[in-house]
């Protein structure tokens, strides 16, 4: 009896472990690679989102008219240099997200499979597996986004805040926000920030339903690899289905992540966005937000697809 018992605990412990066993670094390196080359690229277009996402109404902060009039003025006012405030956070930010949103996505979608790649999971395991990653990769990832924001919304040379909240780099600021504000300031936004993981899961299960669906129309393995057009359709499908759907939460975050304005939580940031700006309030940046991400995700599926093959 013992031994059943013991046996039956072995069994259930190497079962839990075995999701380890399908870990595949290319994934990683894939992701990686993915996204930063798109990151660098696109990074200004991610500054403007955030500054319009922010942007209240308040007098402490630069209020924009139009892209085109946000585009000029950071670059008379701050130069070229100031269209790429924050991007040595968002490079290894997004590398670091990607390379681990793959990384565990893949492992958790092998797992479930029980190592039989031809198993189709159809569009609920899809979900559940994107969401998994999702969640371990907001854990990682995180304190990263805190800095980007921050260092995103650093206007100008004369900036507003004190001294010790003026961030010279990465590692400045993510030393100093631990310092003065602890653990919980580099998980500021992390709960609007799981409404994030809802939209990699639709994101990714839109994305692979799809191209199994194409491919079952097509009459060949499901998992069999499409074209460059057609991943870069697929991708840019997908995307724009999960932004028009959860867009609301990338204000909410930023809002949080700024330290130029203060909230007593999520709520008090969501009711007093909706009192003072109404519905528009929660769809500001999404102009920016598509013509970036819309690319950014073409650019990342694209590498992570062709470098796995």
């Amino acid at each position: 009896m013992m031994k059943n018992r013991s046996a039956s605990h072995s069994a259930g412990s190497n079962r839990g472990l075995a999701v380890f066993n399908n870990i595949k670094y290319k994934h990683l390196l894939a992701g990686v690679s993915g996204g930063a080359i798109s990151t660098l690229i696109l990074h200004p277009l991610d500054l403007l989102k955030i500054r319009f996402a922010v942007s209240d109404g308040s007098a402490r902060i630069p209020q924009y008219s139009s892209l085109t009039s946000a585009f000029c003025t950071i670059l008379k006012q701050e130069g070229v240099r100031g269209l790429y405030k924050g991007v040595a956070p968002n490079v290894w930010g997004s590398g670091s997200a990607w390379g681990c949103y793959f990384l565990f996505y893949n492992s958790i979608k092998t797992w479930i499979q029980a190592g039989d790649a031809q198993q189709q999971l159809g569009p609920t395991l899809h979900m559940l597996a994107a969401s998994e990653a999702g969640v371990l990769t907001l854990l990682v990832t995180n304190p990263i986004w805190v800095v980007k924001t921050r260092l995103c919304l650093q206007y100008g040379s004369d900036v507003s805040q004190p001294n010790t909240e003026n961030y010279r780099g990465m590692m400045d600021a993510l030393t100093k926000i631990y310092r003065m504000e602890g653990v919980r300031g580099l998980y500021r936004g992390f709960v609007p920030g799981m409404f994030g993981v809802i939209h990699g899961a639709l994101q990714f299960m839109t994305y692979e339903e799809m191209k199994e669906f194409y491919n079952r129309y097509r009459g060949v393995p499901f998992d069999s690899k499409l074209t460059t057009r057609e991943y870069l359709g697929f991708a840019a499908i997908s995307k724009l289905i999960a932004a028009a759907a959860t867009y609301p939460y990338q204000v909410i975050r930023a809002r949080m992540q700024d330290q130029h304005h203060s909230y007593n939580g999520v709520w008090d940031c969501v009711r007093r966005t909706w009192r003072f700006e109404g519905t528009r309030g929660f769809y500001k940046g999404l102009v920016p937000y598509l013509l970036h991400v819309t690319p950014n995700i073409c650019l990342v599926m694209l590498v992570y697809e062709k470098f796995t093959k």
